[in-house]
C-alpha cells in the first residue's frame, strides 16, 4: 500500500483487529456461537520476526476462525459473508481487503472498491486445519512415526503466534500437546542430529589438508548449521526454516557463549584455524549435552580422528549414548528398521517437501517398513 502507516507487528495488529473489529461482528451475528480465533500457521508475523518488508505479501489484518464441525457446515458461509459486508475497509491504517491469489499463490493488501471487503479471515475446523498443516489427525493419539513426519517448522508454526479467544476450549490444549516431542522421540532426534555431525566432522581437516579450502569451508558451514539445530533440540524448541534460523538461535540460552564461536568458525582464514574454532564449539555443545543429564557424562575434549591429524569430538559417542537411553518399544523398532536417519527434516531439507504435509506423509513407509 502507498503511504503505509507506522509499522506494528502482525501479532499486535491482529490482536487489536480481532478485539475491535471481528469479535463485535461475531457477537452481533450469533452471541452464543462457540468459536476460537488465532493467528497461527505460516508467516513471519506468526513467529514474531515480521518487519515493514513483510507487509508486501500475506501480511495485514488477518486471522483464523475455528468452528466445530456442525457450525462449520451450517454457518461458515454466512459468517464469511457478514465479515465481508461489515468489516471496516481499513484498520489501523491497513486495508482489510486482499487481492485474489496471484501467480505466486499469495494475497496482497488492496483497498476494497465495491464496499465489500475481500477479507483474509480464514474459517476452519480445528481438525481440518491441523490435519492440513501437519498431515495427522490432531484428535487421534500420535505415534512415534507421526511425530517424525511433522517438520519442526510446521510444528513451530501451529504452536507459535497467539490465540485470541478459545471458546471451543480445544485450541489451547492441542497447542500444549504439540508444544514439543515426547521423550523417546526427543532422544531419537538428538541422536540423529549428533549422527549427522559425526558423518562429516573429520572432513573439515581432510579437505583442507589436500588444498581444498573451499570444500573445507562448505563442510564447516554444514556443521555449524547442524550444531545450531542440535542446540534447538537440546533446549526443547522447534527450529524455524532457514530464513529465521539465525534470528531464533540468538534467543537460545546457549547463544551468548556459542554464537561468537560459530562466527569465528565461518570467518576462519584457513582450515587449521577453522578446525580449532570448531573444536571450541564442540566443547560448548558437548557440555550442554552433559548438563541435560540424559546420559552418563561424556568426554568433551576433541582428539585426532582414528590417528589421523584431524581434530574431532567423535560425536557418534553422543548418539550411541542417547540410543542406549531409549526404552520405548516403538522407537526401538524404528531404530532397528532405519537406524538414526532422524525425522523428516533431518532426512531432507527440500522446501517443497517440508511445506507439504501430503508429501511428508509419503515417507511413512520409510519408517514403518
Amino acid at each position: 500500500m502507498d503511504d503505509a502507516p507506522p509499522f506494528m507487528t502482525g501479532l499486535e495488529l491482529n490482536r487489536a483487529y480481532y478485539e475491535e473489529a471481528v469479535r463485535p461482528i461475531l457477537e452481533d451475528f450469533a452471541p452464543e456461537l462457540a468459536y476460537s480465533a488465532a493467528l497461527i500457521g505460516y508467516g513471519s508475523d506468526v513467529l514474531g520476526y515480521d518487519t515493514m518488508i513483510s507487509t508486501d505479501h500475506e501480511w495485514g489484518p488477518r486471522l483464523l476462525l475455528f468452528l466445530d464441525e456442525t457450525n462449520y457446515a451450517t454457518q461458515a458461509d454466512e459468517i464469511n459473508q457478514r465479515l465481508s459486508a461489515e468489516l471496516p475497509p481499513v484498520f489501523r491504517g491497513y486495508s482489510t481487503s486482499f487481492s485474489a491469489r496471484n501467480a505466486e499463490g499469495v494475497r496482497l493488501m488492496e483497498l476494497a472498491t465495491s464496499g465489500v471487503v475481500r477479507h483474509h479471515i480464514d474459517i476452519h475446523t480445528i481438525q481440518g486445519f491441523f490435519t492440513q498443516e501437519l498431515g495427522v489427525d490432531p484428535d487421534a493419539p500420535l505415534s512415534a512415526v507421526d511425530w517424525l513426519l511433522m517438520p519442526q517448522q510446521r510444528l513451530l508454526g501451529v504452536t507459535s503466534g497467539a490465540v485470541f479467544h478459545d471458546g471451543l476450549h480445544a485450541l489451547v490444549p492441542l497447542r500444549a500437546r504439540l508444544a514439543f516431542y515426547p521423550h523417546a522421540v526427543w532422544l531419537y532426534l538428538l541422536a540423529a542430529q549428533w549422527t549427522r555431525i559425526s558423518e562429516e566432522e573429520a572432513f573439515v581437516g581432510r579437505c583442507g589438508d589436500v588444498g581444498d579450502d573451499l570444500g573445507s569451508q562448505v563442510i564447516a558451514v554444514r556443521i555449524v548449521r547442524d550444531l545450531m539445530r542440535l542446540c534447538f533440540l537440546m533446549e526443547r524448541r522447534y527450529a524455524p526454516y532457514s530464513k529465521w534460523l539465525g534470528s531464533a538461535f540468538a534467543h537460545l540460552e546457549c547463544a551468548p557463549s556459542l554464537q561468537p564461536v560459530l562466527h569465528e568458525v565461518l570467518s576462519a582464514s584457513d582450515w587449521r584455524d577453522r578446525e580449532g574454532r570448531l573444536s571450541a564449539a564442540y566443547e560448548i555443545v558437548a557440555e550442554t549435552h552433559n548438563a541435560l543429564d540424559l546420559t552418563p557424562p561424556l568426554d568433551t575434549a576433541v582428539s585426532p580422528y582414528f590417528g589421523r591429524p584431524y581434530l574431532t569430538l567423535y560425536t557418534r559417542r553422543f548418539a550411541e549414548a542417547l540410543v542406549t537411553a531409549i526404552n520405548d518399544p516403538a522407537m526401538r523398532g524404528i531404530i532397528e528398521r532405519v537406524g538414526l536417519i532422524g525425522g523428516v527434516d533431518q532426512v531432507a531439507d527440500s522446501v517443497d517437501l517440508l511445506t507439504d504435509a501430503n508429501l511428508c506423509a509419503r515417507l511413512r513407509a520409510l519408517y514403518e517398513g
